[in-house]
């Protein structure tokens, strides 16, 4: 009987837990074509419906020619032109990728990916009646290898503030970066490697060119985005192919650093990456039994010649593209280069070169900002600090540790994704540089699982408040619920980022009834503190991160061992490139005892 019993408690338990943490997202919407949503674009005329909010809304543009056949590993080219009226009802197919919650789309049975390579598309939002207004055109974050616009709804954005939104896809993984030598045609577009980089610049010469007829005003475009998106808003700072097609720019948990193109390309004995172009291909290789190992692979891949590698990697399906990849513990996400310093679509400079001197970027005014927890997301998903209770109920382990591990590695990713370059862009002349830090921490328990401490102020947890929806986000929508602040704090970031999009100063917001933001190093004052009432509210912080100052804190940190001071010092510094003299000698003791490969992921 007591067994029985223990069975029947184990039981109800995962049934309260799979109802609170199953996805929240709202029903999909019905879409039934609106005559007043036909609109007259470049390729042809579309029509699309409008929604219970009563927004204007058209899916599934295509912005640019399906990059498939001949087209794959090429420069985007114009969409191809249409006759009568398509119908611009549902988003268009997320581009390939893994499976997982950001997907959008589930696997068909047989298959490794979801998605498909006729994936160009984007989505627009626009209140009733728009005309002239700031265009607001969102890069979806997943580490450049996952996610879909369709996540996005722009609605609130559109209807609350009177702005255009845009949200768009571009391509992902190994189709979206990829520079092997022998696919070089002699143009240096199509050679660099960048192709989500230039499908971005090719969705903004949409909307240069469309937005007129959605209500947009194209002189007055802001890109915005979150995470690998943030990193790609970036990139369009940095990329002379997209000066004069946006004006100002919001960075949601960025940062920026080019990748070279010999670790994009190059073999890993010669600098390259370990999934570079010429790896990925060792890889396949031996995938295909022609060859027994890497070393067979690198011999058989000097001897193929340029046309027999060309029709080798363009009769790879997509399938078997991603079947190389190892992503445990990585959500999905692909460990590959992207945004590539080629010298013509991305400079081949130091992020430091490029953001220092205006002439190397396009000095738009631009929000910097991260979360306080960022890095809190993959840990508090992942095995090494999460227990079970009864076999069922999630507990944080090693909680000192943890709560160390998300200081540093968030701290760490402010410096490098706010501070270090709000700095380097003042120091260029541009006076219009903005920094905030959210802070939002309301996400409460659950049974016991202290979720404020486990995720706190995590990575994208501020996406809702910008877009003013806490319905449609599978992974955070239960966390939301428990804040009675959250919405006063929502509709405060969303007059600030509107207002920034209106003018390239986010000021006191849209209606002048925030606290003031100032830009950054104004009187003394650096980034705003994003938070509602009950966490201190929204105000002016005067801190700034330094490197050094980071890394001093690290070594003069108390009460840990030597191996986790070696760990930190890994985490938060080095996954880009780690100076192995400094690693060897950081800290009291040094880091000689710890190979530093065994730290690299979260």
């Amino acid at each position: 009987m007591k067994k029985l019993l223990w069975m029947v408690v184990l039981l109800v338990l995962a049934a309260v837990l799979w109802w609170w943490l199953r996805p929240g997202a709202p029903e999909p919407e019905v879409a039934e074509r609106a005559e007043a949503t036909l609109r007259a674009t470049t390729s042809g005329d579309v029509v699309g419906y409008v929604n219970a909010a009563g927004a204007h809304v058209w899916k599934g543009i295509p912005y640019a020619a399906p990059p498939v056949g001949a087209l794959r590993w090429r420069a985007p080219e114009p969409p191809v032109a249409w006759s009568g009226v398509r119908e611009a009802l549902t988003s268009g197919s997320a581009c390939p990728q893994l499976p997982s919650s950001l997907a959008g789309e589930s696997v068909a049975t047989g298959r490794r990916t979801v998605g498909s390579e006729d994936c160009l598309y984007l989505n627009v939002f626009a209140p009733p009646q728009a005309h002239g207004l700031p265009v607001m055109l969102w890069i979806h974050g997943g580490g450049n290898s996952i996610g879909t616009a369709a996540t996005y709804d722009g609605s609130e954005l559109a209807l609350r503030h009177q702005v255009v939104v845009v949200a768009i896809n571009y391509r992902l993984g190994p189709l979206g970066w990829f520079a092997h030598p022998d696919l070089a045609r002699g143009d240096a577009l199509d050679d660099s490697g960048n192709y989500g980089t230039l499908d971005a610049v090719r969705a903004l010469t949409w909307t240069r060119d469309n937005i007129a007829a959605f209500g947009g005003d194209a002189a007055n475009v802001t890109v915005f985005g979150e995470s690998a998106g943030a990193f790609d808003t970036l990139a369009m700072m940095a990329s002379p192919l997209a000066k004069g097609l946006f004006h100002r720019a919001i960075v949601q948990s960025g940062g920026f650093s080019p990748a070279p193109m010999a670790l994009a390309s190059g073999y890993v004995e010669d600098g390259g990456h370990v999934n570079s172009a010429r790896e990925v291909l060792n890889q396949l290789l031996v995938k295909d039994a022609l060859v027994a190992d890497r070393a067979a692979a690198r011999t058989f891949q000097a001897d193929m010649g340029a046309p027999r590698i060309r029709e080798y990697l363009y009769g790879k399906s997509v399938e078997e593209l991603f079947a190389i990849f190892d992503t445990e513990g990585s959500f999905s996400m692909l460990n590959m280069p992207s945004n590539l310093g080629d010298g013509h679509v991305l400079p081949a400079m130091t992020t430091e070169e490029i953001f220092s001197d205006s002439a190397n970027y396009n000095a738009v005014p631009v929000i910097l900002g991260t979360n306080r927890d960022e890095v809190a997301l993959f840990l508090g998903m992942g095995p090494e600090f999460r227990d079970t209770f009864l076999w069922v109920l999630p507990r944080l382990k090693n909680e000192a540790t943890y709560l160390r591990r998300v200081y540093y590695g968030s701290a760490a990713w402010k410096e490098r994704g706010v501070d270090s370059l709000a700095d380097y862009m003042t120091s260029s002349g541009n006076p219009n540089v903005y920094a905030y830090r959210f802070d939002w921490d309301e996400e409460g328990s659950f049974l016991g699982y202290d979720l404020s401490k486990v995720f706190g102020a995590a990575h994208g947890m501020e996406i809702a408040f910008v877009f003013g929806r806490f319905d449609n986000n599978p992974l955070f929508a239960r966390m939301y619920a428990g804040s009675e602040g959250k919405d006063a704090l929502s509709r405060s970031m969303m007059s600030y980022w509107t207002q920034f999009a209106v003018s390239g100063d986010p000021g006191t917001g849209r209606d002048g009834s925030e606290r003031p933001w100032l830009a950054w190093r104004t009187d003394g004052k650096t980034s705003l503190l994003l938070d509602t009432q009950a966490g201190g509210g929204i105000r002016m912080d005067d801190a700034v991160m330094t490197r050094d100052r980071l890394k001093a804190q690290l070594a003069a940190e108390v009460g840990i061992s030597n191996e986790e001071r070696c760990r930190l010092f890994v985490t938060s510094f080095g996954f880009n490139e780690l100076d192995v003299a400094e690693y060897a000698a950081f800290g009291p003791e040094g880091c000689t005892a710890f190979d530093p490969e065994a730290f690299r992921r979260f």
